[in-house]
């Protein structure tokens, strides 16, 4: 059975029966979950010996949560993460992850519509983290974001896409041509339409998709290899994943 591939509004409907009562899950418990993940598939590719600095593009929604999540368990694993968050979310949860991000005495850069920071900081990294936008994202693309597409995508540095690259449509991908072109992605609960056709490096991430929802939603989600939080998809010109 293949895999199978979310619109924004299945995405949207499973997030949503994962956090009620029947699915009994917490907004922490997925983002303390789907940032290990995200953390996981980085160290995967990137070594921290050759990629040690990490900078962390967080967007000011769900997406952003993870990235701090990721941004802390980096710090755990031995990397220099540093947090570009120019608009923080309001919400207790955010400020909860950038606490424990202060603790862990990872830098953040002090928010500002202004992108020079990200301009230094790019010149300082090694790789990105992209968790800017994620499936509810709407074009068009606001201030800074407009501007800091264009600078990291410019970068020259490797870039790892949390669920979505940020700036592409959930499911007709960048059609646009504004997102931005990574060369990992990290898909949570399951991929969605708009990375079909995504030719980088491909991971599933997320482990805590019941076998009630996956059956429910016909997911076919693929094994995950033993105690790992992440599991590589094939290509799109590979055997099982053809156009």
């Amino acid at each position: 059975m293949a895999l199978r591939y979310l619109t924004a509004q299945l995405a949207q409907k499973i997030d949503e029966e994962l956090m009620s009562t029947a699915g009994a899950f917490s907004l922490d418990q997925l983002m303390e979950l789907a940032g290990l993940a995200c953390a996981q598939t980085l160290a995967t590719v990137y070594s921290k010996e050759e990629y040690p600095r990490v900078l962390v593009c967080c967007g000011p929604g769900n997406q952003g949560g993870d990235g701090l999540v990721a941004a802390r368990h980096l710090g755990m694993f031995g990397y220099k993460p540093t947090i570009w968050m120019p608009k923080p979310g309001g919400k207790d949860i955010y400020q909860r992850l950038q606490t424990q991000c202060d603790n862990m005495k990872i830098p953040t850069l002090a928010p500002s519509q202004d992108t020079s920071s990200l301009r230094d900081a790019l010149a300082r990294s090694d790789v990105v983290l992209d968790a800017i936008f994620g499936f509810s994202f709407k074009p068009p693309v606001r201030a800074p974001f407009d501007t800091a597409l264009p600078l990291i995508g410019s970068s020259g540095l490797p870039i790892v896409s949390v669920d979505i690259p940020s700036g592409w449509d959930v499911e007709k991908g960048n059609a646009e041509g504004l997102g931005l072109d990574p060369d990992v992605l990290i898909s949570l609960t399951a991929p969605k339409e708009g990375v079909r056709k995504f030719m980088g490096r491909h991971f599933l991430g997320g482990r805590f998709v019941t076998k009630t929802l996956e059956e429910k939603y016909n997911l076919n989600l693929p094994e995950y290899p033993g105690f790992s939080q992440i599991v590589e998809l094939p290509r799109p010109t590979e055997e099982g994943q053809k156009l």
